[in-house]
């Protein structure tokens, strides 16, 4: 196991709004929840000021970002335009004493069976958050599946809690992931299995060939009904989009 590598970070976690950022699960444009979070990621060793003062007025001020934030226009093109909109607000505030900011957008209300949705995307100072590489996570996805290797799992479909995390290349894409995770949901429905790997890997594989902006995919898959004295039993799959080719 390696040591970690030293940093300072300050950040802001789940800032609560709403704004208009496209369409919702329905397909309408309006208005809808989201939560901000912001990681500041300061120069080496910056806070052993603050930690040695005592004093708030030797880091940054996290009050004054989440006012800035939370007084955010309520209307963006997409989500991506409203990364780049925090991300210049903290660079701003913060100052030259952060070397890039980590920006996750989390959209509750983007994927009908989902749980969450998020964009995540970091900026190194000097550089323009829109040509960033982004970190795009459906999380708690349920579907309902016929799979399992014994004879009562041959006979009615169970619970399987799927998490998907789609890594775009660097640059602006326009991914539909909605019509993505409606896609992968029809072919489950369509389906059946005996093992989680087979699941797993079929997800894996449709969701890297959806769209070239896909550079690689991770799905993890639980059963929560599997075992008796265990919350799940679960399969992870990490493969890049060339493995399909």
């Amino acid at each position: 196991m390696s040591l970690p590598t030293t940093t300072d970070v300050v950040l802001v976690d789940t800032i609560q709004l709403t704004a208009n950022i496209g369409a919702d699960c329905w397909g309408r444009r309006r208005e809808q929840p989201i939560s901000i979070t912001v990681h500041l990621h300061l120069k080496p060793s910056f806070l052993d000021i603050s930690g040695q003062s005592d004093n708030v007025v030797d880091s940054v001020h996290y009050g004054h970002l989440t006012k800035a934030i939370s007084a955010l226009s309520e209307s963006f093109a997409d989500v991506r335009a409203l990364v780049h909109e925090v991300t210049q607000k903290a660079f701003a505030l913060a100052g030259e004493n952060v070397d890039a900011v980590r920006v996750v957008i989390g959209l509750p209300k983007q994927i009908l069976l989902a749980n969450d949705f998020e964009v995540e995307v970091i900026t190194p100072r000097g550089k323009d958050s829109l040509q960033q590489a982004a970190k795009v996570s459906v999380k708690d996805l349920i579907m309902p599946v016929l799979i399992g290797v014994n004879p009562p799992e041959r006979l009615a479909k169970q619970k399987v809690i799927t998490n998907i995390t789609f890594y775009e290349k660097p640059g602006m894409y326009q991914v539909d992931y909605p019509a993505i995770v409606k896609q992968i949901s029809e072919e489950i429905e369509q389906t059946a299995y005996l093992t989680l790997e087979k699941f797993v890997l079929h997800i894996v594989r449709s969701s890297c060939l959806t769209s070239d902006a896909i550079e690689a995919v991770t799905t993890r898959s639980q059963k929560p009904s599997a075992l008796s004295f265990a919350h799940s039993s679960g399969v992870e799959i990490t493969r890049y989009r060339d493995a399909f080719r």
